[in-house]
C-alpha cells in the first residue's frame, strides 16, 4: 500500500528555517546533489523509530508550504489513477539517482507528491 514517505517544506529565508528546526527540534541539514540546487534534505531523527525525513526549498509561485511525499510503485499507473479519481498529476520527472517524481492534487485540491524510487533514474 502506498505510504507518506518524505514531506517537503518551503521557506523564504533557508538558513533561518534550518536555524529554526534545528534549535527546536534537533533536525539536520545537508545540502542535496552537487550544490546546483537550493534543496537542503532534512532529517529528523534515528531512522529506527518511527517518523519520515524531508527536504527544505526555497519558496516559489508553485512551491508554498509543506507537501506530503507518497512512494508508489509506478508513476505512471497512480498518476492516472490520480487523473481517474479527480486529481491532476503532472507527468514523472527523474531525479538523478533517486527515482521519478510527480506533482499532484487530490479532488479538493489539496496537493501532494508521488516517488517512485528507482536509483537508476
Amino acid at each position: 500500500m502506498p505510504r507518506v514517505v518524505y514531506f517537503n517544506m518551503t521557506a523564504d529565508d533557508i538558513e533561518k528555517a534550518i536555524r529554526f528546526y534545528g534549535d527546536v527540534f534537533g533536525w539536520t541539514f545537508e545540502k542535496f546533489g552537487d550544490g546546483s540546487m537550493d534543496y537542503w534534505l532534512a532529517k529528523t531523527g534515528d531512522d529506527k523509530e518511527p517518523g519520515i525525513n524531508g527536504g527544505l526549498a526555497r519558496k516559489n509561485p508553485f512551491n508554498d508550504g509543506t507537501v506530503n511525499t507518497i512512494s508508489v510503485p509506478s508513476i505512471e499507473e497512480y498518476a492516472r489513477k490520480v487523473v481517474e479519481g479527480g486529481g491532476k498529476a503532472s507527468q514523472g520527472m527523474p531525479i538523478k539517482g533517486v527515482g521519478y517524481f510527480a506533482h499532484c492534487s487530490d479532488a479538493e485540491g489539496n496537493m501532494f507528491d508521488m516517488i517512485q524510487f528507482d536509483k537508476n533514474a
